[in-house]
């Protein structure tokens, strides 16, 4: 059976596969836009995209919204048919300028988690940009659908359902992770279209949901397509690849890893996250690691009493310091064994997926 295209509106991505936004720095240009140009959908992550600029340190919010341009910029003149994304926490505290920054970019799609973005329809109004927020249960689906119905008249134009097995800050917590039988993707996806049901696109359609968290391969692919997902949304393959923009020693850090090394670790803010043991993390519990700056780069983030920095131990891992920085990381990342080309990975995700639903 052919693999079913993506369709966001008027967008339509051949391919039903959204790379996830990885920050900081992990997915930029180079990664969203090759994988825009095999006809998935590629995502550039906001979070401290201005790590770069020379003004960083001095004027981080400033420096993120004009990263951000940059590399929105950079993107579309790699891929300038193929359909972007950028992602943006709600948690960050220069959100709406960094939206009303990729609205004027005319960026495709913006995706929204760590938080609910209850007010991004009106950052987007009159403009062809669409929107999806992040949610992790059937509720937080249902509460997005109906504020911003009640609130804008408008109808989310995707939902991408997270489930516990992904990477980066999640919506679950450290009591459910840890549990025996902690929350199932496929219930969470049901549970979702469920509660969106009520909830039609202007044109009758349903509202697309794509599952992310722990997708590897094309066989999980084809599972949630069966069960009824539009498409899926994944991050750690793509860290694996010739085009992502991370420095090699945090892609070898991806390909070293044992299943043993990946553990679930606390955020600054309190969510949880999965991550590589490495000597960063051995050094966190023996107390905290002192912030020499703070870039005041998340809300609910207290440098008096948070046990790191966030933003350096993520610039650092990104840039090759892995040894001192935080490696965030889906379940499946210890069955990495080799760098790829963006070209194959997709090729090989397709003929799996192929195969599977037959």
């Amino acid at each position: 059976m052919k693999l079913p295209s993506l369709r966001i509106g008027e967008l339509m991505a051949n391919i039903p596969i959204i790379q996830g936004g990885m920050g900081v720095g992990v997915s930029l240009s180079k990664l969203a836009a090759a994988v825009a140009n095999e006809g998935g959908i590629g995502v550039i992550s906001g979070v401290q995209i201005g790590f770069r600029e020379p003004d960083f340190e001095k004027n981080c919010d400033e420096a993120n919204v004009r990263g951000l341009i940059k590399e929105i910029k950079k993107a579309r003149e790699l891929s300038p048919k193929g359909i972007l994304g950028v992602n943006l926490l709600v948690a960050i505290n220069n959100y709406k300028d960094m939206v009303k920054a990729a609205v004027e970019e005319k960026i495709d799609l913006i995706i929204s988690g760590a938080g609910l973005p209850t007010e991004l329809p009106a950052l987007v109004k009159g403009t062809k940009t669409k929107i999806a927020p992040v949610v992790s249960s059937g509720k937080a689906a249902a509460l997005m659908a109906k504020l911003w119905q009640k609130k804008f008249d408008y109808t989310p134009d995707l939902v991408i359902v997270e489930g516990p097995e992904a990477g980066g800050h999640l919506g679950f917590t450290m009591e459910q992770l840890n549990h025996e039988e902690k929350p199932d993707l496929s219930n969470i996806l049901k549970e979702v279209m469920e509660a969106l049901n009520p909830f039609k696109k202007s044109d009758g359609e349903n509202i697309p949901v794509v599952v992310a968290g722990g997708i590897f391969d094309g066989f999980d692919i084809a599972k949630y397509i069966k069960a009824g997902a539009s498409g899926v949304q994944m991050s750690t393959r793509f860290v694996a690849t010739e085009e992502c923009d991370a420095h090699i020693n945090y892609k070898e850090a991806y390909l070293k890893a044992t299943k043993e090394d990946i553990q679930l670790v606390k955020s600054p803010v309190g969510m949880p996250g999965r991550a590589i043991r490495n000597d960063f993390i051995k050094r966190l519990e023996s107390g905290n690691i002192p912030i020499k700056k703070c870039y005041n780069c998340l809300r609910p983030c207290d440098p008096g009493s948070s046990p790191y920095c966030i933003s350096t131990a993520l610039i650092n891992a990104v840039l090759g310091n892995v040894d001192e920085g935080l490696i965030f990381v889906g379940s499946n990342a210890y069955k990495l064994d080799h760098i790829v080309t963006v070209k194959e990975l997709i090729r090989e995700l397709i003929n799996e997926t192929e195969l599977a639903l037959v």
